[in-house]
């Protein structure tokens, strides 16, 4: 693996408390390019400067591009370990094929991601509900308008220690259910990590803010009657001391948290299913007393416990902290991730 030194270090944050997410970036990325006839080529780690595009570039008029999300912790061993890899590079390359960009090689991918945090090691902080969060992206570089599949591509990984997703940390999030605008639609990009998703969301999740709600909760775009899942997370909720979250449909993101999650409850005999659920059972859940907990699952996230939800101006008061299969959850899945609690599943990746 090719590796460029950079002459002069970024300085790095103060405090573990300022962190915040997604605000400072290491000193190196991974990188490597695509062109048709060649394949993917120029694998590099390389400084972490500006890049230069071609205004023309095919990711800016047609949102041709991916992106992951994966996080890193240090391990008691002195280790580096990462979460599920495996399943973000298989996901990314659903996604590819989903937005006609080439398939990528996962181990070329996989080399030049441990050999940057080998390298960027320092830069992984140790507070709790810190990680070095992972940023696999491609984009369409081909400087030609035209609306067809680029010819050239762009790989790219960049690295970022963060903390909490939400200011309040794991304080429970206010959501509006949305019932006007839609994020994607069947047969659409919706269980893709494409960019165009995210860009759709944006509005709504703007009006949602001045409301004063954290997030949006999305309903399925063809009725507007089915919960799907949340800006930035899946959604789960304990009805009846049953754990349930929306089937994948197609539309909905498949999150390797919410796959995870399933797991370790299935694993622990609790009563979990993956189903439809109308916004409207979820009013008569709350009417009931039967909505006991609500909570969004994510890479960046976590889990995040779910306080209230809004629908129609009727607002459903689920809790005011972390529930039980919640902070469950959490816990669990931390301490997997930190090394603290056993690896049953064989889901943390040690990089040495």
């Amino acid at each position: 693996m090719k590796i460029i030194q950079r002459a002069v270090p970024k300085p790095k944050p103060a405090e573990d408390s300022a962190l915040g997410f997604g605000k400072y970036f290491t000193d190196y990325i991974f990188t490597m390019r695509y062109r048709e006839g060649i394949g993917w080529y120029d694998a590099a780690v390389v400084p972490n400067e500006p890049i230069a595009f071609d205004p023309a570039a095919s990711v800016f008029h047609y949102a041709q591009g991916i992106f992951e999300g994966m996080k890193a912790f240090l391990q008691p061993d002195g280790s580096i370990g990462v979460f599920r890899p495996e399943e973000n590079w298989a996901r990314m390359q659903r996604s590819a094929d989903r937005m006609c960009i080439p398939a990528f090689p996962e181990a070329l991918a996989e080399e030049g991601l441990e050999t940057l945090l080998r390298l960027e090691k320092d830069w992984i902080p140790h507070g709790p509900g810190t990680a070095l969060y992972i940023r696999p992206a491609i984009v369409a570089t081909r400087a030609e308008l035209g609306v067809h599949a680029s010819s050239e591509y762009l790989f790219f990984i960049l690295l970022s220690p963060v903390g909490s997703y939400f200011a309040h940390g794991t304080q429970p999030v206010k959501l509006l259910a949305e019932d006007v605008y839609a994020r994607v639609a069947p047969g659409g990009t919706g269980e893709a990590k494409c960019l165009g998703n995210y860009a759709a969301s944006l509005k709504a999740a703007e009006i949602a803010r001045r409301k004063g709600f954290d997030q949006v909760l999305w309903l399925d775009p063809a009725e507007k009657k089915y919960v799907e899942e949340v800006g930035s997370m899946n959604i789960f909720f304990v009805i009846d001391g049953e754990t349930v979250t929306p089937s994948l449909s197609g539309t909905i993101l498949p999150g390797i948290t919410r796959k995870s999650c399933i797991a370790i409850l299935n694993n622990l005999g609790r009563r979990v299913s993956e189903r439809r659920i109308s916004v409207e059972e979820l009013v008569k859940a709350s009417q009931a007393g039967t909505l006991t907990e609500a909570f969004g699952t994510g890479t960046a996230a976590v889990i995040s416990p779910v306080g209230e939800i809004c629908y129609r101006g009727e607002t459903m008061k689920i809790g005011t902290q972390m529930g039980e299969t919640a902070a469950l959850l959490y816990d669990t899945l931390t301490g997997i991730q930190r090394g603290t609690l056993p690896d049953r599943y064989g889901w943390v990746k040690k990089i040495f």
